[in-house]
């Protein structure tokens, strides 16, 4: 395909109305030609995955192998009891979930990705290291002793505590675990998605894929952490089961580092939180400015709005153009020249006088708020697969043949199935045959994939709640008989796993299609802090039910005892959340404006939606 056909491809898919905003100017740019820093980086692209996915396929098995089953070994290693156990796993969860945040922040304004993604994996091995030292060394653990009386307790009564030092050295561990998940998550993916050009045919379907690829791998290493990883720390030999992960991320930061030359490294813009007040203070100072009326399409407004080129072009979409929500923001772009420049253009105040990119970077994180809210809902039917399908899992019956009998936690496995099975038939053959019918690189939309993942998870909470029911009514008209199968918690698992599919992969892909360029480190980390809130309001909401909903002629719902409890109106009343959350999603999708970037195309600055 020729050049000129691939701009005209593009174009075609241009936003409906330009809007206001500075033209550029340079010498170089007015003879259509770009200077070094402008030119169109030379994208890495699918030659750069082997080194990213495996990188991440090998860190993540790592981790997650590590971690799988460490409520178990603080039990019986260290001789925690559950409570205290469970504390350490509950801050350290959180502590996870909110780090990249930080690691955003430092990423996108001072080191960049990769050497992000370095630092981190580097301070993760560190860390998976000193935890396995603890399991080696017989100082880092306290002395091994038999457990007294039920053999079923996972906790012994006579049994040393860990001494501060071995306790220390554990947390140890687990901080610099966690200074690597604050690096490698916010950073992993956007720097995947860098690697592709978005202005061409080739790198939008590029973007695409890799999102779901990326996520089939973190689901295959889930699934073999929670089999093969588990097996060997429970059966074998917890310092072969904390080695091998430890190993494979070694192997993992060998890997990233030997694409080192092909990769595209786009280099930090800048303090990105800064920022953001500096708009909102511009504005207010400004507010008794009049705005001008709309333009019109292809007219320019030269010397109104502050909109210099930007500095280090690395990405020729990262321009993003003036627009007309939230349009008392503009006012921060407002040039009053005898006080806001200086004699060279420049600002003379940034609490003054901010850049059109400011302010439309404010707009971006002012409209994907309510979006990032609605994933918290959505997020807890998953949440569930850890916690009260495990109890239902333990009630029925779990063998499978004579011999075999299935752990409660693997159940899980079956949800996991269903997500590898079913990307890469989305990928391959259903978005394929979606782009013939709706146009659209994607197949649908970004928000109409969350969407249906919302949809999916009130299906979920409301097939669990039905199986729920009959699980329980065999139970107690038929005490006598055996309890029904695990397998009848399958169908539940199904419609989860298909769940996270469209909405996890739709938030991840909304998140870095939707913030701007050098903020998606930013807008990725959003993801696990959904994760985390949706844990804390799974928590909140299940305390407050076993708290009201018990009488002294009855249990409460979430009693000890499932066959005497009521989990079925739990899922139930999630179910109800979510319907709840699926009207609101519906209105702020309704509401919600994709971004527009502007496209460089010779000596004209064109307008492109990404969605």
């Amino acid at each position: 395909m020729a050049e000129d056909e691939k701009k005209g491809t593009i174009s075609d898919r241009l936003h409906g109305s330009m809007k206001c905003f500075q033209k550029p100017s340079s010498p170089e740019q007015k003879h259509g030609n770009l200077t070094e820093t402008e030119q169109k980086k030379n994208p890495g692209g699918w030659r750069t995955m082997p080194f990213i996915l495996g990188n991440e396929t090998f860190e993540r098995l790592a981790t997650f192998g590590l971690l799988a089953n460490f409520m178990v070994y603080l039990m019986k290693v260290f001789h925690l009891e559950q409570v205290s156990a469970a504390n350490i796993l509950n801050i350290w969860f959180g502590v996870n979930n909110f780090a990249p945040l930080v690691g955003a922040f430092i990423s996108d304004a001072y080191v960049g990705r990769f050497k992000t993604i370095a630092f981190a994996s580097c301070a993760a091995l560190l860390g998976m290291v000193t935890v396995t030292l603890t399991a080696w060394v017989p100082y880092l653990h306290p002395e091994k002793c038999e457990p007294g009386g039920n053999h079923d307790q996972q906790f012994y009564g006579n049994c040393e505590s860990p001494t501060s030092m071995q306790l220390g050295v554990l947390l140890l561990g687990l901080g610099f675990l966690s200074i690597g998940t604050g690096g490698i998550r916010p950073c992993s993916i956007p720097f995947g998605v860098d690697q592709f050009d978005p202005t061409t045919e080739e790198g939008i379907k590029g973007i695409n894929s890799f999102y779901n690829w990326y996520y089939t791998t973190f689901t295959v290493v889930i699934l073999i952490t929670l089999t093969a990883v588990v097996y060997i720390q429970d059966s074998v030999s917890w310092v072969l089961g904390f080695g091998i992960p430890t190993v494979l991320m070694l192997c993992s930061i060998i890997l990233f580092f030997i694409g080192t030359r092909v990769y595209v490294h786009v280099k930090p813009e800048g303090s990105v939180f800064s920022g953001i007040p500096q708009v909102f203070v511009a504005a207010y100072k400004k507010r008794r400015l009049k705005l001008p009326d709309n333009c019109d399409g292809e007219q320019l407004v030269d010397g109104i709005f502050y909109d210099p080129p930007i500095k280090d072009q690395l990405t020729i979409s990262s321009k993003l153009p003036l627009t007309n929500q939230f349009r008392y923001l503009n006012k921060a772009a407002m040039i009053q020249k005898e006080i806001d420049q200086k004699p060279d253009g420049s600002s003379a105040n940034q609490w003054r006088l901010c850049t059109v990119q400011q302010v439309e970077e404010v707009k971006c994180l002012i409209k994907i708020g309510p979006i990032w809210a609605s994933g918290i809902v959505s997020f807890t039917s998953m949440v569930q697969q850890g916690t009260f399908t495990v109890s239902q899992a333990l009630k029925m019956d779990r063998h499978l043949g004579e011999k075999f009998q299935v752990p409660a936690s693997s159940i899980i496995v079956v949800s996991l199935i269903t997500i590898g099975i079913w990307l890469p038939f989305y990928d391959r053959i259903l978005v394929p045959a979606l782009r013939k019918v709706t146009k659209h690189e994607g197949g649908i939309t970004l928000l109409q994939r969350i969407g249906i993942g919302n949809v999916f998870s009130v299906l979920s909470m409301v097939v669990a709640g039905l199986v729920e029911r009959e699980r329980r009514a065999a139970a107690i008209s038929h005490p006598e008989a055996a309890p029904m199968s695990v397998f009848w918690l399958a169908p539940q698992l199904v419609v989860m796993g298909l769940c996270e599919a469209f909405v996890s992969i739709g938030q991840i892909e909304f998140y870095n299609k939707q913030f701007p360029d050098h903020m998606r480190s930013l807008g990725n980390s959003l993801f696990f802090c959904s994760f985390a809130c949706a844990s804390y309001l799974s928590t909140m909401v299940g305390s407050i039910v076993h708290k009201v909903t018990g009488t002294r002629h009855h249990p409460d719902w979430l009693t000890n005892d499932l066959n005497a409890g009521k989990l079925d109106y739990f899922y139930f009343l999630l179910a109800g959340m979510g319907v709840i959350n699926l009207f609101y999603f519906m209105l702020c999708a309704y509401r919600y404006r994709y971004k527009v970037s502007a496209l460089q195309v010779g000596d004209k600055l064109i307008n492109l939606t990404i969605q």
